[in-house]
């Protein structure tokens, strides 16, 4: 897929869960989390060609402009659309599917022990079209599957499958109807 495409792809994604979105123009010239997006696709293609160190320094000159931090090592799919971004941290060993929705504040954080493999999984990895809410935090090397959906300030720090909520401070996973999903996807009308 081409650049344009993705770029298209991306406007389309803000466009359609982000109510504010208003234009197309107001996406590509307002919205620090498409732009953070964008610039984690240079430094990524950059890390994978070994030229590391200028891969971090343009995802951290990325950072200071967005308020957006994401490691060029980190896998994402396509489609990411990160809402008003601020605070947002994904990890370097982080996967991210197709379709993930990321609200502001969240972290896809490590823990890692000592003596730790470089390169080893110690971030999370979210499946295709999982939404997280504003201040979650989602740490390790755990496995949040498909569709599922992470309350706000929650912090999960256990596998979850397809289709589930997982709230609290340790988070739970329960499971999660459509219209649970649609909801947290700004798909369905509130009070509908």
């Amino acid at each position: 897929m081409g650049v344009f495409a993705r770029i298209r792809e991306d406007i389309a994604m803000a466009q359609r869960h982000d109510p504010a979105a208003h234009s197309k123009a107001e996406v590509v010239l307002a919205y620090s989390g498409v732009h953070a997006v964008w610039a984690y696709r240079i430094t990524h293609k950059l890390w994978l060609a070994g030229l590391r160190l200028p891969a971090r320094l343009l995802s951290q000159f990325a950072r200071f402009l967005t308020g957006v931090e994401i490691h060029p090592g980190a896998s994402i799919g396509r489609r990411l659309f990160i809402d008003h971004g601020m605070g947002v941290v994904i990890g370097e060993t982080a996967v991210v599917g197709d379709d993930v929705m990321l609200y502001h504040g969240v972290t896809l954080g490590g823990k890692s022990r000592h003596g730790n493999v470089p390169g080893a999984q110690r971030h999370p990895t979210l499946r295709d079209c999982v939404t997280v809410g504003a201040g979650a935090k989602i740490l390790g090397p755990i496995t949040l599957g498909e569709w599922s959906t992470v309350g706000a300030n929650a912090v999960v720090t256990k596998d979850a499958p397809a289709r589930s909520i997982l709230l609290g401070i340790p988070a739970r996973a329960q499971p999660a109807t459509n219209d649970d999903i649609k909801t947290a996807r700004s798909l369905l009308a509130s009070g509908s």
